[in-house]
């Protein structure tokens, strides 16, 4: 598998399992519906497992741009690979919202509250301040990268020798649990989008999706999940200049 694919096949993942968290607590009818926060962001951290285990082994599993470009600016990741590996994340999101919309297609045509169908596909504030909104984005997405750095920087002795962990199937799991600890303690004013990817890519697929009451796709608020993440991700990196 090359790194393309896999970043798609593990975006793909991150917001087939993500998204369709979101999708069985919000939608009309599910088995899940109404089953609450703790649900959704563990359920988004599995997603980040599930994702981190599949693309690791053959692109690092990035499955998201902030990551890469934090890793670019941080030295750990080369410049030439970054719009290769954005666009792939991107294909892969949009190829995930609409696993969802397919897999809960009979429960979006029952869901009459636009509002909560387009929470299955894209984030949105509970209280909509843009720049409270962009610092909330910031500050999880500086948490997020600051430390992924730590984690592909972990190693391993074995035999005398280190050997580097990095973000493959053994560094799946604390992946998960940080993307878990975000959205518990900071995910409550925004929905934590920290990923760029996870919102702009099935925020389209809602634009195109024939989706039955699903209304406007907020583009107005679409600019916050996509600049604050590479903010914060930039932040990180910067600062790890200075302390490593």
């Amino acid at each position: 598998m090359t790194p393309f694919v896999a970043e798609i096949i593990g975006t793909m993942l991150l917001i087939l399992l993500g998204n369709g968290v979101v999708a069985n607590v919000l939608l009309k009818n599910t088995k899940g519906n109404n089953a609450g926060w703790i649900v959704i962001t563990t359920a988004w951290a599995f997603a980040v497992f599930v994702g981190v285990t599949v693309a690791g082994p053959y692109s690092g599993a990035h499955i998201n741009p902030a990551v890469t470009l934090g890793l670019a600016i941080a030295g750990k990741f080369a410049w030439a690979q970054v719009p290769m590996y954005i666009l792939a994340q991107m294909i892969g999101a949009v190829l995930g919202a609409i696993l969802v919309w397919l897999t809960y297609k009979d429960h979006y045509a029952e869901t009459e509250d636009s509002g909560a169908i387009l929470a299955t596909f894209s984030t949105g504030p509970a209280i909509r301040k843009p720049v409270s909104n962009m610092l909330t984005e910031i500050i999880g997405t500086f948490v997020l990268v600051f430390t992924v750095f730590y984690i592909t920087g972990a190693n391993l002795e074995q035999e005398g020798a280190f050997l580097p962990i990095g973000l493959g199937s053994v560094g799946a799991l604390p992946v998960a649990l940080l993307v878990w600890g975000i959205g518990l303690s900071l995910g409550g004013p925004t929905g934590y989008a920290i990923n760029p990817a996870r919102d702009l890519g099935p925020r389209l697929a809602h634009a195109i999706l024939p989706i039955k009451n699903k209304g406007d796709n907020d583009w107005g608020y679409a600019w916050i999940p996509v600049i604050a993440p590479l903010i914060g991700a930039a932040i990180a990196a910067y600062l790890s200049f200075f302390i490593s």
